[in-house]
């Protein structure tokens, strides 16, 4: 697959050093990159504004607020028309609960990634809102026992 973006060895390395550590200074990303800090937040403020840099954000340690249950949902409508499907994707970013959700293909239409304080609001959850919610069929819960892999969202070529 080609790339959709003109990017050198630089810029890789640029953004793969911002996907392991979003707060370091720019000098030290010069340094780690090999590069001067004036063209270095050149290059990264060129990725900023063609939309490859999406933005920077504090990764949370659930568990330590109290966040302790993480489920993936299947989720199912009986129509799939373009509004309708438009529709169930509005309607998760009114959810707290769902913190990510990818419309899909196969079996389901949508899977969700929830993370809620514990069992019973998870469940509340699915029976009150998503299983009644307009339009869903079926939905299918899986519940994580412990996280194995936690990277950056884009791996890097070698």
């Amino acid at each position: 697959m080609p790339l959709k973006a003109d990017l050198d060895a630089i810029d890789w390395k640029i953004l793969r050093e911002l996907q392991g550590d979003g707060r370091m200074t720019n000098v030290e990303l010069s340094s780690r990159v090999g590069i001067s800090a004036p063209p270095c937040l050149r290059r990264v403020r060129r990725l900023e504004e063609a939309g490859i840099i999406r933005g920077y954000r504090a990764l949370l340690n659930a568990p330590a607020l109290g966040m302790d249950v993480v489920a993936f949902c299947l989720i199912g409508l009986h129509h799939q028309a373009d509004a309708e499907l438009k529709t169930f994707a509005e309607r998760t970013r009114g959810w707290p609960i769902v913190r990510d959700a990818w419309m899909v293909s196969g079996e389901s239409d949508f899977l969700l990634h929830c993370v809620a304080s514990d069992l019973g609001t998870f469940q509340t959850f699915v029976i009150e809102q998503l299983a009644s919610a307009p339009n869903v069929d079926t939905v299918r819960t899986a519940l994580t026992i412990r996280r194995v892999k936690d990277e950056g969202l884009v791996a890097f070529p070698t």
